[in-house]
């Protein structure tokens, strides 16, 4: 039987993978679940193709920089990029820099990074450090922490310039979960109103009490929205990552639309997909994983799924120094990947805490920045360690190089980024001049556009 033949009499956007849902396979885990992982929220937003201008457009990029990226809460950076009165953090999107920078223990403010007096940047692009004022590099003008002018050389030549009118134009800056958020638009909505639903949904996984354990820097050879794309999806694994099929289950995964700017997939580890039909035993299933030293052997009358949960929540926890007894199997385990609009990815399970960043690589709507940040659980009473530099690798450079990956995630992520310099290629190329989505598989790629769009016809 074919598994993919179309069911008749269907609505668009209502046709599933036949077998157990993502919902009924943690269902059968028997664990404790919390009420957002067994949430669905599903709807059908056409089925028109999408352009490839839409990625390789001059024009198109030009209107993104000017509606969208300065009208949207984007992360900058975290608390412990900026624990000291004086430090300070440049984020960098497009042709717009800002400094976001602490000015008291529990105050943080955001600059636009410019001199006022002929616009030389403050401080350097993407840099970061520790500063008892901001000091243009070109005459010298001068400003305290709090964005007041403090000193002007030659002052009597600038009789015209008032004090009052010369402090540093401000950024909306707000925190949740840790992180530092900015908001280049006159009249923001409220960061929290912005988040919406993520807010309930991490109150079950607050970011807060997490640190940044690693920080990898990649340029991408492809669009800002066609590198993170290319993780909004797991109906890729059948061909990217062939090798885990016989343990992750992909084509039955969950899609959700929880609101305009947040949308989640959720997929199951160390269960095998669907469209695996091989035989296979539990121990298979857990040699195949690759995950626990070998040797390891799944007790009789348990499944390689909860067996490796427990086995993680043991080693986990002993490592880290944390209680990780009332995390789920799904916790543990799986792929739980939620987005928030435009460019923010977040992982809430132990084993896989990831974030994600793409930003357009300057004015080049050809390349992107990707952050990828492993940001693992503070134990009771630990410090919060100072955020690591970010480990740069060129587009040839494996992700398996980088100290404290692993070779697993690390082939991962070649794989999921290897496809993109032919992708963004096939846009110039192709005689079909847009792409086709799936209803359902895809839903999270045309929310983001149907948001975006929103922005630019505003």
């Amino acid at each position: 039987m074919n598994i993919y033949a179309p069911q008749p009499d269907m609505k668009p956007g209502e046709a599933r993978c036949p077998g157990p849902s993502t919902r009924d396979l943690v269902l059968a885990d028997g664990c404790q679940m919390p009420a957002e992982l067994l949430a669905q929220n599903y709807e059908f937003l056409g089925d028109e193709d999408i352009s490839f201008d839409r990625y390789i457009s001059r024009e198109f990029f030009d209107l993104e920089m000017k509606k969208m990226w300065p009208k949207v809460w984007q992360w900058a950076c975290r608390d412990e990029h900026i624990p000291e009165v004086g430090d300070y953090y440049t984020y960098d999107v497009g042709p717009y820099s800002v400094l976001v920078v602490r000015v008291a223990e529990n105050e943080v403010k955001a600059y636009h990074n410019s001199c006022l007096h002929r616009g030389t940047q403050l401080r350097p692009s993407d840099s970061t450090g520790n500063v008892p004022h901001f000091r243009c590099p070109f005459h010298g003008w001068t400003w305290n922490l709090d964005g007041s002018l403090k000193e002007i050389p030659c002052r009597w030549d600038f009789p015209h310039v008032k004090d009052e009118a010369f402090s540093l134009p401000e950024v909306h800056v707000a925190k949740w979960g840790g992180f530092y958020f900015i908001n280049m638009d006159d009249d923001p909505m409220p960061l929290e109103e912005y988040l919406g639903p993520l807010v309930q949904h991490f109150a079950n996984w607050p970011l807060h009490d997490r640190y940044v354990r690693l920080h990898i820097q990649k340029i991408l050879p492809a669009n800002w929205k066609a590198s993170q794309e290319a993780f909004v999806e797991a109906y890729h694994s059948m061909e990217t990552h062939a090798h885990a099929m016989p343990f992750s289950a992909n084509l039955n995964a969950q899609y959700d639309v929880f609101s305009e700017r947040v949308t989640r997939f959720y997929h199951t580890f160390g269960i095998p997909d669907p469209s695996w039909d091989k035989p296979q035993s539990e121990q298979e299933i857990l040699d195949r994983m690759g995950i626990l030293p070998p040797g390891a052997k799944v007790p009789n009358g348990m499944t390689a799924r909860a067996f490796l949960a427990d086995q993680m929540r043991k080693t986990l926890g002993e490592e880290r120094g944390i209680d990780l007894s009332g995390k789920s199997d799904s916790e543990m385990l799986d792929s739980i990947e939620y987005h928030l609009f435009p460019n923010m990815f977040l992982f809430p399970g132990v084993s896989l805490p990831m974030i994600y960043r793409f930003r357009p690589n300057g004015m080049d709507p050809d390349s992107a920045i990707f952050d990828l940040l492993f940001l693992e659980q503070l134990a009771p009473g630990q410090e919060r360690p100072e955020a690591p530099e970010p480990y740069q690798i060129d587009i040839g450079t494996s992700y398996e190089t980088v100290p404290g990956i692993g070779p697993f995630l690390g082939h991962v992520y070649d794989q999921d980024t290897g496809n993109l310099e032919m992708q963004q290629k096939g846009f110039k190329a192709g005689k079909k001049r847009a792409q086709t989505l799936g209803n359902y598989q895809e839903i999270r790629l045309r929310r983001l556009h149907k948001t975006l769009d929103q922005y630019l016809n505003a």
